[in-house]
């Protein structure tokens, strides 16, 4: 008889296989077998799917940190995710794209929830510009069905692969100007609380569990519906401007947060010193389009992005390249597109051929204005000394969080994203988290915080100092899970 195997995306083999085994068997013993198969709930199989093994891993973009756990559930409907939460004894962690990179989507030996089936539209009202849809819907998936309508999402991440409920869960950010994050443009949330019961929350109705799932990595329920606040898709021209990094806070303020017109933003500290912003902005216009697509196209290559990228952290020499063909590309003409163009980026192009001997990571500051100055020199330090192979640090802007339990900008804030490249071997992993608690600090002394969905090498020290909203979120979880149901890596280590 042949060898069957299984893993996490092996239900299907697993049904073939046994469906195989019992035919080579006598009458009698198929019975038996269908039995046994039924009892465990593999006959029928309906949805969820639902599947376990002794090594199912969940894992993460950058390759790193896998999570073993006891089982994966499929939900495709609310009801569905109600019931694995209640029949399910142990802990519980959900995940959608799997774009944060500490475990933050898993708990080890514990039950995880791939909520990416779930990616329905469940209402769309263009005239009220707000749109329901289930959490595991991705915001390309989304932009599909605004576009035709010339509606836009209000607040996102700069790429469109990204679900919206993981989006939520750790209330992302984007480009744009005067937004802040995401949880400012949610409605209401429909959240399934640790007895598996289905509740709606809104600022105005269960307001306790609506801020807290905001921002709180699933610590208190699983979002499966999210209500948006949408915008208009409009034409944008992209201005590119040199200033001085001493400038920068004040250029911001004046000639972006200014302008009425600035839609999107970011200012690039390039390597090797960090020290001079190259700031590009997205303005509306009523130019001519110099761009016809209204979405980026989902079939797209980016083999020559990956060549750039590769260039950029392996080869000698690369700040040439930065000025004679990466710069020039900003520059040598104008751009003029649609805001879903722009809004609908994918993560391919900046994929490495592979990520078996090296990967790319993220980390993330947000500092007051005050003080932003004196973090970005510091910044520059710890990479030049750590040689850190940065691809670049981009800074973005964000005013207060009023929504979450668990703000990331306390006030208004500039957010320092560090895009780098690091080995995937385990000294390698332990030098990443010498230097990157060294900027956690560094952030902390700047009245600064660091963001969460990242690779957990903050001391639990860190977290508390740059957290102290973290005592709510703690008593608002102890009343809606008070078995601590719901969990991952994340809040293992530090909740």
């Amino acid at each position: 008889m042949g060898e069957c195997s299984s893993g996490e995306h092996g239900a299907p083999a697993q049904l073939a296989c046994a469906a195989a085994v019992a035919a080579a068997l006598e009458p009698g013993r198929r019975k038996f077998l269908a039995s046994a198969l039924a009892s465990a709930g593999l006959l029928t199989l309906p949805p969820p799917l639902a599947w376990a093994a002794p090594t199912l891993t969940v894992a993460n973009v950058t390759g790193l940190y896998s999570v073993t756990v006891a089982k994966i559930v499929v939900p495709l409907t609310t009801g569905d995710v109600s019931d694995a939460v209640r029949s399910w004894p142990g802990k519980i962690a959900v995940g959608g794209g799997r774009y944060s990179m500490g475990g933050q989507v898993a708990v080890r030996a514990g039950l995880h929830l791939d909520m990416r089936q779930m990616k329905r539209l469940v209402w769309l009202r263009a005239d009220q510009k707000a749109v329901r849809v289930q959490a595991g819907m991705r915001w390309r998936d989304l932009q599909d069905v605004l576009d035709p309508l010339d509606l836009a999402v209000k607040t996102m991440q700069s790429y469109a692969n990204f679900t919206v409920g993981g989006a939520v869960s750790v209330n992302a950010h984007g480009r744009y100007v005067g937004h802040g994050p995401v949880g400012n443009t949610v409605r209401a949330l429909q959240v399934v609380l640790a007895d598996g019961s289905i509740v709606e929350s809104s600022r105005q109705e269960n307001a306790e569990c609506f801020r807290a799932a905001i921002g709180g990595y699933g610590a208190v329920g699983v979002i499966t519906e999210v209500e948006l606040d949408l915008a208009e898709n409009v034409r944008i021209e992209r201005q590119v401007v040199d200033v001085p990094l001493d400038r920068y806070a004040a250029f911001f303020r004046r000639q972006v947060l200014g302008d009425p017109d600035s839609v999107l933003h970011n200012a690039d500290l390039m390597p090797p010193r960090f020290d001079a912003p190259v700031c590009v902005t997205w303005r509306r216009t009523d130019q001519a389009l110099t761009e016809s697509e209204r979405l980026t196209p989902r079939d797209k290559t980016y083999g020559a992005e990956q060549n750039v990228l590769f260039a950029l952290t392996e080869l000698p020499g690369s700040e040439p390249l930065r000025k004679s063909v990466i710069r020039p590309m900003l520059l040598d003409k104008p751009s003029v597109q649609w805001l879903n163009r722009e809004a609908s980026l994918d993560v391919a192009e900046l994929e490495p051929r592979t990520r078996r001997i090296a990967t790319y990571a993220l980390e993330e500051y947000f500092i007051p204005e005050r003080n932003v100055l004196g973090f970005a020199r510091g910044l520059a330090e710890v990479l030049i000394a750590h040689q850190v192979v940065a691809v670049n640090v981009s800074i973005r802007h964000s005013p207060a969080d009023r929504v979450s339990t668990l703000p990331w900008a306390a006030e208004d804030v500039f957010s320092f994203v560090l895009y780098y490249k690091q080995r995937t071997h385990e000294s390698a992993r332990e030098r990443v988290g010498r230097w990157t608690r060294e900027l956690i600090d560094l952030a902390i002394a700047n009245e600064g915080r660091y963001y969460l969905p990242y690779q957990l090498h903050a001391t639990k020290a860190q977290f508390e100092r740059a957290y102290p909203e973290i005592e709510r979120l703690r008593q608002v979880k102890a009343k809606l899970d008070p078995g601590q149901k719901f969990s991952n890596e994340l809040w293992a280590k530090v909740l």
